[in-house]
């Protein structure tokens, strides 16, 4: 099916463009989003009726998307999960969470604008795109940790924070700090014991 383009669709096509696409991904997605006009002579009159207005509009949204890039910045979300001793989540983080939470820290966007390949499974820092605009696009950091202080952590680091091992190579520390000690104090007590007999 031949379609017209009314702004730029990625791995497609920039806006005005006459492209072939699949009669299923035009009627349910290109057609209902407003994303394309079927291309027969009526609506390509429409669309050159129209092209200055479309562009006009495609030009002030695209403006306020890059500003609205622009007080985002680097933005780092934090999403705090259960997950194994390993790191492995219990369940996964979606579009959605992530969508949700990039929504709490004040900019409003949908799980649709989140561009994430396959659901976050595992704790740590993972860049996720999102897309304000069809031309503009974001990195927004997903710091998924099991506590705020793991998620303050992983961003000092730079990496996963797998609490438990650490507590667990920790807590032998100690054990073994304590042990050693145990032993001095043995030592001392058989050389005090040897000395008085």
């Amino acid at each position: 099916m031949e379609v017209i383009l009314l702004q730029r669709v990625e791995k497609l096509g920039q806006m005005g463009d006459v492209v072939t696409v699949k009669p299923g991904h035009a009627r349910n997605r290109l057609l209902p989003q407003g994303m394309a006009l079927r291309a027969n002579k009526a609506n390509l009159a429409v669309f050159e009726a129209q092209k200055a207005q479309l562009e006009a509009d495609n030009l002030e949204r695209r403006s306020e998307a890059q500003d609205v890039a622009d007080k985002l910045g680097n933005l780092a979300v934090t999403l705090v999960r259960q997950a194994s001793d390993v790191g492995h989540l219990y369940g996964s983080v979606t579009a959605r969470d992530i969508a949700a939470a990039v929504t709490a820290s004040g900019c409003t966007i949908s799980r649709g604008q989140v561009r994430l390949e396959t659901p976050i499974k595992t704790l740590g820092l993972h860049d996720v795109v999102v897309a304000l605009h069809p031309e503009v696009l974001i990195t927004v950091t997903a710091n998924v940790a099991r506590t705020e202080e793991d998620a303050s952590e992983q961003l000092r680091k730079g990496a996963a924070v797998l609490g438990t091992i650490d507590e667990m190579e920790e807590e032998e520390a100690l054990a073994e700090e304590e042990a050693s000690e145990e032993e001095l104090e043995a030592a001392g007590e058989e050389e005090a014991a040897e000395a008085n007999a």
